[in-house]
Protein backbone atom coordinates (compact mmCIF):
# COMPACT_ATOMS: atom_id res chain seq x y z
CA UNK A 1 0.00 0.00 0.00
CA UNK A 2 1.86 3.35 -1.16
CA UNK A 3 -1.21 5.64 -2.58
CA UNK A 4 -4.40 5.66 -1.67
CA UNK A 5 -7.54 8.09 -2.51
CA UNK A 6 -10.18 9.56 -0.46
CA UNK A 7 -13.56 11.12 -1.70
CA UNK A 8 -16.85 12.34 0.11
CA UNK A 9 -20.35 11.55 -1.30
CA UNK A 10 -23.85 11.85 -1.48
CA UNK A 11 -24.86 14.76 1.12
CA UNK A 12 -22.50 16.77 2.89
CA UNK A 13 -22.08 16.59 6.67
CA UNK A 14 -20.60 18.93 9.27
CA UNK A 15 -17.38 16.82 10.37
CA UNK A 16 -16.25 15.67 6.82
CA UNK A 17 -13.95 18.44 6.95
CA UNK A 18 -12.17 17.37 9.85
CA UNK A 19 -12.73 13.53 9.07
CA UNK A 20 -10.44 14.90 5.49
CA UNK A 21 -7.62 16.81 7.61
CA UNK A 22 -7.25 13.72 9.58
CA UNK A 23 -6.76 10.94 7.22
CA UNK A 24 -4.39 13.03 4.94
CA UNK A 25 -2.60 13.86 7.66
CA UNK A 26 -2.40 10.11 9.64
CA UNK A 27 -1.63 8.78 6.12
CA UNK A 28 1.22 11.10 5.40
CA UNK A 29 3.23 11.29 8.80
CA UNK A 30 2.46 7.58 10.12
CA UNK A 31 1.49 5.37 7.45
CA UNK A 32 3.55 7.56 4.96
CA UNK A 33 1.28 6.64 2.14
CA UNK A 34 0.34 9.21 -1.03
CA UNK A 35 -2.73 10.65 -0.54
CA UNK A 36 -5.27 11.92 -3.37
CA UNK A 37 -8.54 13.83 -2.91
CA UNK A 38 -11.34 13.19 -4.99
CA UNK A 39 -13.65 16.01 -6.23
CA UNK A 40 -16.97 15.47 -6.48
CA UNK A 41 -17.01 11.85 -5.46
CA UNK A 42 -17.77 9.20 -7.23
CA UNK A 43 -18.86 11.52 -10.37
CA UNK A 44 -14.81 12.89 -10.02
CA UNK A 45 -13.87 9.19 -9.93
CA UNK A 46 -14.83 8.45 -12.96
CA UNK A 47 -13.95 11.80 -14.78
CA UNK A 48 -10.16 11.11 -12.91
CA UNK A 49 -10.57 14.53 -10.99
CA UNK A 50 -8.10 13.49 -8.41
CA UNK A 51 -5.18 15.75 -6.86
CA UNK A 52 -2.18 15.33 -5.09
CA UNK A 53 -3.17 16.40 -0.92
CA UNK A 54 -0.36 16.93 1.90
CA UNK A 55 -0.53 18.37 5.18
CA UNK A 56 -1.13 21.98 4.00
CA UNK A 57 -3.76 20.98 2.31
CA UNK A 58 -6.01 20.26 5.28
CA UNK A 59 -4.65 23.51 7.12
CA UNK A 60 -7.58 25.60 8.47
CA UNK A 61 -10.24 22.88 7.50
CA UNK A 62 -11.27 20.95 10.76
CA UNK A 63 -14.01 24.27 11.54
CA UNK A 64 -15.48 24.36 8.82
CA UNK A 65 -18.75 22.57 7.49
CA UNK A 66 -19.42 20.48 4.07
CA UNK A 67 -16.09 19.56 2.39
CA UNK A 68 -13.54 20.95 0.53
CA UNK A 69 -13.93 17.86 -1.81
CA UNK A 70 -16.83 18.60 -2.64
CA UNK A 71 -19.69 15.75 -3.47
CA UNK A 72 -22.14 15.05 -6.12
CA UNK A 73 -24.60 12.31 -6.94
CA UNK A 74 -23.92 10.07 -9.69
CA UNK A 75 -26.47 7.42 -10.89
CA UNK A 76 -23.84 6.61 -13.74
CA UNK A 77 -21.62 4.93 -10.88
CA UNK A 78 -24.09 1.95 -10.18
CA UNK A 79 -23.82 0.97 -14.02
CA UNK A 80 -21.71 -1.33 -15.06
CA UNK A 81 -19.49 1.05 -17.20
CA UNK A 82 -19.75 3.44 -14.54
CA UNK A 83 -18.03 0.47 -11.90
CA UNK A 84 -15.72 -0.28 -14.78
CA UNK A 85 -14.41 3.81 -15.69
CA UNK A 86 -13.93 4.34 -11.89
CA UNK A 87 -11.68 1.30 -11.41
CA UNK A 88 -9.63 2.29 -14.75
CA UNK A 89 -9.13 5.37 -13.29
CA UNK A 90 -7.79 4.17 -9.50
CA UNK A 91 -5.56 1.73 -12.01
CA UNK A 92 -4.41 4.71 -13.95
CA UNK A 93 -3.33 7.21 -10.96
CA UNK A 94 -1.96 3.87 -9.41
CA UNK A 95 -4.20 4.04 -6.55
CA UNK A 96 -3.90 1.03 -3.80
CA UNK A 97 -6.86 1.76 -1.44
CA UNK A 98 -9.87 4.24 -1.44
CA UNK A 99 -11.82 5.71 1.31
CA UNK A 100 -15.25 6.73 0.85
CA UNK A 101 -16.97 9.00 3.52
CA UNK A 102 -20.65 9.22 3.21
CA UNK A 103 -24.25 7.71 3.43
CA UNK A 104 -26.22 4.67 2.69
CA UNK A 105 -25.65 5.47 -0.77
CA UNK A 106 -22.27 5.74 -0.99
CA UNK A 107 -21.66 3.17 1.03
CA UNK A 108 -23.31 0.64 -1.33
CA UNK A 109 -21.38 2.61 -4.27
CA UNK A 110 -18.15 1.71 -2.20
CA UNK A 111 -19.28 -1.89 -1.61
CA UNK A 112 -19.98 -2.28 -5.38
CA UNK A 113 -16.11 -1.79 -6.39
CA UNK A 114 -15.39 -4.25 -3.43
CA UNK A 115 -17.47 -7.10 -4.63
CA UNK A 116 -17.06 -6.83 -8.57
CA UNK A 117 -12.78 -5.89 -8.79
CA UNK A 118 -11.64 -6.69 -5.25
CA UNK A 119 -10.56 -3.06 -4.70
CA UNK A 120 -9.30 -2.29 -1.23
CA UNK A 121 -11.86 0.30 -0.20
CA UNK A 122 -13.36 1.31 3.42
CA UNK A 123 -15.88 3.48 4.27
CA UNK A 124 -17.21 5.89 6.73
CA UNK A 125 -20.13 6.75 8.32
CA UNK A 126 -21.16 10.33 6.78
CA UNK A 127 -24.42 11.60 7.12
CA UNK A 128 -26.65 14.07 8.90
CA UNK A 129 -29.56 11.42 9.45
CA UNK A 130 -28.09 8.72 11.43
CA UNK A 131 -29.62 5.85 9.90
CA UNK A 132 -26.77 3.48 9.36
CA UNK A 133 -28.21 0.23 11.67
CA UNK A 134 -24.31 -0.36 11.89
CA UNK A 135 -23.16 2.39 13.51
CA UNK A 136 -24.70 4.27 16.62
CA UNK A 137 -23.85 7.60 15.34
CA UNK A 138 -22.91 8.90 12.19
CA UNK A 139 -20.48 11.87 11.14
CA UNK A 140 -22.92 14.88 11.19
CA UNK A 141 -25.34 14.12 13.28
CA UNK A 142 -24.55 15.67 16.76
CA UNK A 143 -23.56 18.93 14.98
CA UNK A 144 -26.95 18.93 13.10
CA UNK A 145 -28.77 18.30 16.56
CA UNK A 146 -27.20 21.00 18.10
CA UNK A 147 -28.21 22.91 14.82
CA UNK A 148 -32.14 22.28 15.70
CA UNK A 149 -32.14 22.58 18.81
CA UNK A 150 -30.63 26.44 18.72
CA UNK A 151 -33.30 26.78 16.07
CA UNK A 152 -35.77 25.41 18.78
CA UNK A 153 -35.04 27.82 21.27
CA UNK A 154 -35.57 30.44 18.70
CA UNK A 155 -38.72 29.63 18.10
CA UNK A 156 -39.66 28.76 21.74
CA UNK A 157 -39.08 32.28 22.35
CA UNK A 158 -41.39 33.92 19.92
CA UNK A 159 -44.37 31.30 20.14
CA UNK A 160 -44.36 31.83 24.02
CA UNK A 161 -44.92 35.59 23.19
CA UNK A 162 -47.53 34.96 20.40
CA UNK A 163 -49.52 32.02 22.50
CA UNK A 164 -49.08 30.48 19.46
CA UNK A 165 -47.77 26.63 18.15
CA UNK A 166 -45.56 26.09 15.99
CA UNK A 167 -44.19 22.67 13.68
CA UNK A 168 -40.51 22.19 12.80
CA UNK A 169 -39.74 20.48 9.91
CA UNK A 170 -36.30 18.75 10.30
CA UNK A 171 -34.00 16.25 7.86
CA UNK A 172 -33.51 12.39 8.54
CA UNK A 173 -35.55 10.79 5.24
CA UNK A 174 -37.26 7.74 7.17
CA UNK A 175 -35.15 8.11 10.26
CA UNK A 176 -36.37 10.33 13.16
CA UNK A 177 -33.39 10.51 15.44
CA UNK A 178 -32.79 14.27 14.39
CA UNK A 179 -36.36 14.94 15.42
CA UNK A 180 -36.65 12.71 18.72
CA UNK A 181 -32.82 14.01 19.85
CA UNK A 182 -33.45 17.45 19.43
CA UNK A 183 -36.72 17.69 20.38
CA UNK A 184 -36.06 15.78 23.90
CA UNK A 185 -33.25 18.11 24.27
CA UNK A 186 -34.88 21.36 23.26
CA UNK A 187 -38.49 20.27 25.30
CA UNK A 188 -40.45 19.98 22.98
CA UNK A 189 -43.75 19.01 23.49
CA UNK A 190 -44.25 16.37 20.40
CA UNK A 191 -42.29 14.68 18.61
CA UNK A 192 -43.50 12.93 15.32
CA UNK A 193 -41.09 10.06 13.88
CA UNK A 194 -41.37 7.53 11.19
CA UNK A 195 -40.84 5.00 13.25
CA UNK A 196 -43.68 5.04 15.53
CA UNK A 197 -47.49 5.11 14.96
CA UNK A 198 -48.26 8.72 14.27
CA UNK A 199 -51.84 9.80 16.36
CA UNK A 200 -52.95 13.12 15.42
CA UNK A 201 -55.98 12.82 17.82
CA UNK A 202 -53.60 12.58 20.84
CA UNK A 203 -51.54 15.27 19.55
CA UNK A 204 -54.42 17.64 19.43
CA UNK A 205 -55.22 16.55 23.26
CA UNK A 206 -51.57 17.52 24.14
CA UNK A 207 -52.35 20.76 22.58
CA UNK A 208 -55.85 21.38 24.28
CA UNK A 209 -54.49 20.25 27.92
CA UNK A 210 -51.20 22.55 27.71
CA UNK A 211 -54.03 25.03 27.08
CA UNK A 212 -56.12 24.84 30.01
CA UNK A 213 -52.79 24.79 31.87
CA UNK A 214 -51.67 28.09 30.71
CA UNK A 215 -49.08 26.82 28.58
CA UNK A 216 -50.84 27.89 24.82
CA UNK A 217 -47.46 27.74 22.73
CA UNK A 218 -46.21 24.15 21.88
CA UNK A 219 -43.34 22.99 19.47
CA UNK A 220 -44.34 20.29 17.58
CA UNK A 221 -40.84 18.75 15.78
CA UNK A 222 -41.25 16.67 12.91
CA UNK A 223 -39.36 14.19 11.26
CA UNK A 224 -39.42 14.85 7.07
CA UNK A 225 -39.99 11.03 6.82
CA UNK A 226 -43.92 11.28 8.49
CA UNK A 227 -45.07 13.74 6.50
CA UNK A 228 -44.53 17.90 5.33
CA UNK A 229 -45.13 20.07 8.13
CA UNK A 230 -47.70 21.57 5.95
CA UNK A 231 -49.81 18.86 5.46
CA UNK A 232 -49.47 18.19 9.29
CA UNK A 233 -50.68 21.60 9.93
CA UNK A 234 -54.09 21.08 8.06
CA UNK A 235 -54.63 17.63 9.70
CA UNK A 236 -54.60 19.43 13.11
CA UNK A 237 -56.80 22.62 12.18
CA UNK A 238 -59.00 20.01 10.66
CA UNK A 239 -59.68 19.21 14.68
CA UNK A 240 -58.79 22.09 16.11
CA UNK A 241 -59.03 25.28 15.13
CA UNK A 242 -55.43 27.46 16.37
CA UNK A 243 -52.89 29.44 15.16
CA UNK A 244 -50.30 27.36 13.66
CA UNK A 245 -46.60 28.38 12.21
CA UNK A 246 -44.20 26.03 10.34
CA UNK A 247 -41.00 26.29 10.06
CA UNK A 248 -38.84 24.05 7.81
CA UNK A 249 -35.40 24.20 8.44
CA UNK A 250 -34.07 23.02 5.00
CA UNK A 251 -30.41 22.94 4.15
CA UNK A 252 -29.87 24.88 7.75
CA UNK A 253 -28.99 21.58 8.89
CA UNK A 254 -26.73 20.61 6.88
CA UNK A 255 -23.95 23.53 7.81
CA UNK A 256 -22.76 24.92 10.26
CA UNK A 257 -19.13 24.59 12.40
CA UNK A 258 -19.18 20.87 13.52
CA UNK A 259 -19.13 19.89 16.87
CA UNK A 260 -16.50 18.91 19.45
CA UNK A 261 -18.07 15.19 19.03
CA UNK A 262 -18.20 15.06 15.09
CA UNK A 263 -14.58 16.21 14.74
CA UNK A 264 -13.18 13.67 17.33
CA UNK A 265 -15.70 10.93 16.02
CA UNK A 266 -14.21 11.81 12.37
CA UNK A 267 -10.62 11.73 13.50
CA UNK A 268 -10.85 8.21 15.34
CA UNK A 269 -12.61 7.27 12.24
CA UNK A 270 -10.08 7.84 9.91
CA UNK A 271 -7.26 6.30 12.16
CA UNK A 272 -8.93 3.21 12.18
CA UNK A 273 -9.55 3.36 7.94
CA UNK A 274 -6.12 4.06 7.27
CA UNK A 275 -4.84 1.76 9.43
CA UNK A 276 -7.19 -1.18 8.20
CA UNK A 277 -5.97 -0.64 4.04
CA UNK A 278 -2.71 -0.72 5.73
CA UNK A 279 -3.20 -3.56 7.21
CA UNK A 280 -4.89 -5.37 3.92
CA UNK A 281 -8.24 -5.78 5.82
CA UNK A 282 -10.61 -3.98 2.78
CA UNK A 283 -14.42 -4.00 2.32
CA UNK A 284 -15.08 -3.00 5.60
CA UNK A 285 -17.43 -0.07 7.11
CA UNK A 286 -15.74 1.94 10.09
CA UNK A 287 -18.62 3.53 13.04
CA UNK A 288 -19.11 3.46 16.64
CA UNK A 289 -20.45 0.62 19.29
CA UNK A 290 -20.88 1.62 22.94
CA UNK A 291 -18.31 4.78 22.41
CA UNK A 292 -15.44 2.07 20.87
CA UNK A 293 -14.31 2.50 17.11
CA UNK A 294 -15.63 -0.83 15.19
CA UNK A 295 -15.15 -2.30 11.63
CA UNK A 296 -17.81 -4.81 10.18
CA UNK A 297 -17.90 -6.30 6.80
CA UNK A 298 -19.30 -3.62 4.57
CA UNK A 299 -22.19 -6.16 3.43
CA UNK A 300 -23.14 -6.70 6.83
CA UNK A 301 -22.91 -3.07 7.79
CA UNK A 302 -25.74 -2.27 4.53
CA UNK A 303 -27.70 -5.22 5.80
CA UNK A 304 -28.19 -3.96 9.63
CA UNK A 305 -31.27 -2.73 10.28
CA UNK A 306 -31.64 0.53 11.86
CA UNK A 307 -33.87 0.53 15.06
CA UNK A 308 -35.23 3.57 16.83
CA UNK A 309 -34.17 3.99 20.44
CA UNK A 310 -37.30 3.76 22.39
CA UNK A 311 -36.03 4.63 25.99
CA UNK A 312 -35.31 8.25 24.29
CA UNK A 313 -38.79 7.74 22.58
CA UNK A 314 -40.15 6.88 25.81
CA UNK A 315 -38.47 9.19 28.37
CA UNK A 316 -39.54 12.24 25.73
CA UNK A 317 -43.05 11.16 25.88
CA UNK A 318 -42.84 11.23 29.73
CA UNK A 319 -40.76 14.99 29.44
CA UNK A 320 -43.14 17.03 27.13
Amino acid sequence: MRRIALLTSGGDAPGMNATIRAVVRYAINNARLDVFGVERGYEGLIKGSLQRMDSRSVSGIINRGGTILKTARCPEFATEKGLETAHEVLKAFGIDGLIVIGGDGSLRGMGELYAKYKFPCIGIPGTIDNDLGYTDYTLGFDTTVNTVLSAIGNIRDTMTSHDRACILEVMGRECGDIALYAGLAGGAETMLIPEMPIDIDKVVAQIKRNIIKGKASDIIVLAEGVSGCEELKQQIKEKFNMTIRTVKLGYIQRGGIPSAQDRIFGARCAVRAVDLLTEGKHGRAVGLKDNKIIDVDIDKALKAKREVDKEIYRIAGLLS
